[in-house]
């Protein structure tokens, strides 16, 4: 199977639960958000993943390889992570030069030109870059490796809206040449809303759902009017938050839409991704 499975894994940091029993896989072809609150658990699992820290329970295989110290997946994934892993008192090109010599599939030519779009300047040392252009060299090595699963830990960190907007642009143009694997675990959902095409969406160290963006939305609804009129609407629903000012009420609703009642002044609105990742992740989210 071509696919990232991730099988019944856990993590513990003392006494705290990173990642309890979590279970998913990441299929070929598909663009991913992985979303989910601030010690969610979302880089702990990337890392794993990675090989840059280990599950303390279960096991990661990448097309059917055990993914544990196992050089053959080495070309298969690559993790673009927030942290700073790279050593500052190299220049980019020489960081650039090291990448090639680790990767046999990266492209350098391409990451000059990525670097050139970004206006990079390569013979900057890594650590006198501000925190914006440090991911920009990020994604630079991440968009320049042709490997079937690349992974973004919160890619556009320090970037401006302009630098943003390349970013996704030059993303959707390697993922229509070169159909791979992209998994974007981010908070900055609405940026990502029309990029992504599955959700997974983890709280306190667990799997929350696994969804289609367009049968997620499906789910979900907004009813809106007199809180006394939403509150007999939604009767016997899944009520999964309200939000209200005086005596308007607005209610977020998984399930399937009902007919509103006759002679009432009830709305109904579409939930955004947004909105439905804040309402199912608000009592949780502990950092971790």
């Amino acid at each position: 199977m071509n696919a990232i499975e991730i099988k019944n894994v856990s993590k513990e940091y003392k006494d705290v639960a990173a990642l309890t029993d979590v279970s998913l896989s990441f299929e070929h072809g598909k663009i991913y958000g992985f979303l989910g609150r601030n010690g969610a658990g979302k880089s702990t699992l990337i890392n794993i993943m990675a090989n840059r820290i280990f599950a303390d329970q279960g096991e990661i295989f990448i097309d059917g390889l055990a993914a544990y110290e196992n050089m053959e997946v080495h070309e298969k994934l690559y993790c673009m992570s927030e942290a700073d892993l790279y050593d500052g008192a190299l220049k980019v090109k020489d960081l650039f030069k090291w990448t090639a010599r680790f990767y046999d599939c990266f492209d350098l030519e391409r990451a000059y030109g990525i670097a050139e779009k970004f206006d990079l300047n390569t013979n900057k040392k890594f650590k006198a870059l501000s925190k914006g252009y440090q991911s920009i060299f990020k994604l630079a090595i991440a968009l320049s490796l042709n490997v079937p699963y690349v992974v973004f830990d919160e890619p556009v960190l320090g970037l401006d809206a302009n630098h943003r907007e390349l970013f996704y642009d030059l993303l959707l143009q390697d993922y229509q040449s070169n159909q791979r694997t992209i998994i974007i675990a981010t908070h900055l959902i609405e940026e990502v809303a029309n990029l992504i095409e599955e959700v997974v969406l983890i709280d306190s160290g667990k799997i929350l759902l696994q969804e289609t963006v367009e049968a997620l939305m499906e789910k979900g609804y907004c009813v809106s009017g007199i809180a006394e009129q939403v509150d007999r609407y939604c009767e016997g629903k899944n009520v999964i938050g309200c939000d209200e000012l005086g005596s308007l009420k607005l209610a977020y609703v998984l399930g399937e839409r009902e007919d509103l009642p006759q002679g009432g002044n009830l709305q109904i609105s579409n939930m955004n991704l947004q909105k439905l990742f804040v309402k199912l992740t608000e009592k949780g989210g502990n950092e971790q």
